[in-house]
């Protein structure tokens, strides 16, 4: 099938049951040579037809996820996005996908992230590859941070031009993303530039870190010194993207030795979002609490076990002693009653399932509730969700939500996710996963009660059913209600702080 753009005609694939995929649309220049480290410039045009059935080439890193493409040398035409259309009269409501991989790896040709089914449930699904990384999120000093944050904002000018071609709204745009790829949806949420780009957002395990500028000039001086370069627009540009990578990667490998903060012996994710007063002006909390997006409606979800994923892939540090935990409880810059109230909360368990339990917490599931609360009080409407869908010996954890929302339970990797092969059980509960994001993109309200000033009411995700609970007056809730999420800045590891590896 054809399909015109604002760059020329392009072709996507043949209809799967009712669906078009349209993969690999260029919506920027290729981000290199003069162009690398700046924003994102538009694309140029093209004659003929451009055939778009396989994905574009991902962002420069290292990792090679099950059954995705892998990132290579000389792949430098990367800023692409990805449409999944239904066979049906528009316009329909457009569902934009921001995917997760802690600022540095992950792409949107992941078969995790197939917006068919998505598709098939009455929206039109967009995903867009971005730069990640030193390229993405690198500080670069004289030029722009949060270049990829200025990528996913072009993406959406493009949905805002091409996107009635194939048959959907633009007035009508949810972003939606996971893990960093939900601090990206919140971060374009109070961007001013994106305002009346998108109408709602959909955010599921927020992390609640945002560097200042200076960390992220500590971090690039690290990288620099590991590549042999000085930490300047002129050195950093000598590299190239292969030899930024390897750098990043070994500066990660070693933070549990050399942290450049102290919550870096812990986890070794070493690029965010700078709040830079430019790209991204206020860290999204404060923002929402100032009612900076109270006309965009926000759906959230954790997961009740965040951090058990991150330590069985080997993201976290080990912390099995209550020393131990007292450290990471500082690290964190937590008040000593959150450690006290986790030990009442869970009396009898291991030192290892309370870390956890406080980790995954602390960086995911309470700021996710929190931005949520905050947005209700300032005159947005929000709503709640918890993914706690148990089965044998699969846990909640984070990205498991993700192939549940997407309809994907069979998809390449799905199964290590998920724990297991989906039963009956678990395909109902898709369904439902589905049909809430598509009933959100489409009127603003999943099919649960909205937060208030005074009331949290939480859709909880299970099998074999769900159930609406109520946090305002949980044990949990209220252990965290008074505790802030500050801006990370560098930091001395100071005595006493226990460093080991973050792999």
């Amino acid at each position: 099938m054809l399909f015109a753009t604002t760059g020329g005609r392009v072709r996507g694939g043949p209809p799967v049951g009712d669906v078009v995929a349209v993969l690999g649309i260029p919506y920027a220049r290729a981000p290199f040579g003069e162009r690398r480290f700046r924003a994102p410039q538009p694309p140029p045009a093209w004659r003929g037809v451009r055939d778009c059935t396989a994905f574009g080439p991902i962002s420069p890193q290292s990792a090679e996820l099950s059954g995705a493409p892998v990132w290579r040398p000389g792949d430098e035409d990367i800023l692409t996005v990805n449409v999944w259309a239904p066979e049906r009269a528009g316009p329909l409501p457009v569902l934009f996908w921001i995917h997760g991989g802690a600022y540095t790896f992950g792409s949107s040709a992941e078969p995790g992230f197939d917006g068919a089914a998505l598709a098939r449930a009455g929206l039109v699904v967009v995903s867009c590859t971005f730069r990640i990384g030193f390229e993405g999120f690198g500080h670069v000093p004289g030029l722009p941070d949060n270049r990829g944050l200025l990528d996913q904002l072009a993406a959406l000018r493009w949905v805002r031009d091409n996107i009635a071609s194939f048959g959907g709204d633009p007035g009508n745009v949810t972003v939606a993303g996971h893990s960093s790829g939900a601090g990206a949806a919140v971060c374009l949420m109070t961007m001013e530039p994106a305002h009346g780009l998108l109408r709602r957002v959909i955010a599921h395990s927020v992390p609640a870190v945002f560097y200042a500028p200076e960390l992220a000039a500590a971090v690039t001086a690290r990288i620099a010194r590991e590549a042999g370069v000085a930490p300047t627009a002129e050195g950093l540009l000598s590299l190239p993207p292969a030899a930024l990578v390897a750098a990043s990667d070994e500066v990660a490998a070693r933070c549990g030795a050399d942290p450049v903060t102290p919550v870096h012996a812990y986890e070794s994710v070493i690029f965010q979002p700078v709040v830079d007063g430019e790209v991204l002006p206020a860290p999204p909390l404060q923002a929402l609490a100032s009612g900076a997006a109270s006309d965009v409606d926000l759906l959230v979800c954790h997961a009740r076990e965040e951090a058990r994923f991150l330590h069985a892939v080997g993201g976290l540090r080990e912390v099995t002693t209550e020393p131990e935990l007292a450290d990471l409880t500082a690290a964190l810059d937590l008040p000593p009653e959150v450690l006290h109230g986790y030990r009442n909360l869970l009396p009898d368990a291991p030192v290892l399932d309370r870390y956890l339990a406080l980790f995954g917490d602390a960086r995911f599931a309470a700021y996710t509730s929190r931005l949520a609360e905050q947005h209700a009080r300032a005159g947005g409407r929000a709503y709640a969700s918890r993914f706690d869908r148990r089965r044998g010996p699969a846990r909640p954890w984070h990205t498991a939500d993700i192939p549940f929302a997407f309809g994907n339970l069979d998809a390449v990797g799905a199964e290590f996710l998920i724990g297991g092969r989906p039963d009956a059980d678990d395909h109902a509960l898709s369904a439902r996963m589905r049909d809430a994001w598509a009933a959100f993109a489409r009127t603003g309200d999943p099919g649960w009660p909205p937060l208030t000033a005074t009331a949290t009411p939480v859709r909880s995700w299970a099998v074999p059913d769900d159930h609406l609970a109520s946090d305002e007056d949980s044990a949990l809730g209220a252990l965290w209600r008074d505790v802030p999420f500050a801006v990370q800045r560098p930091a001395a590891v100071g005595p006493g702080r226990r460093a080991g590896s973050c792999r």
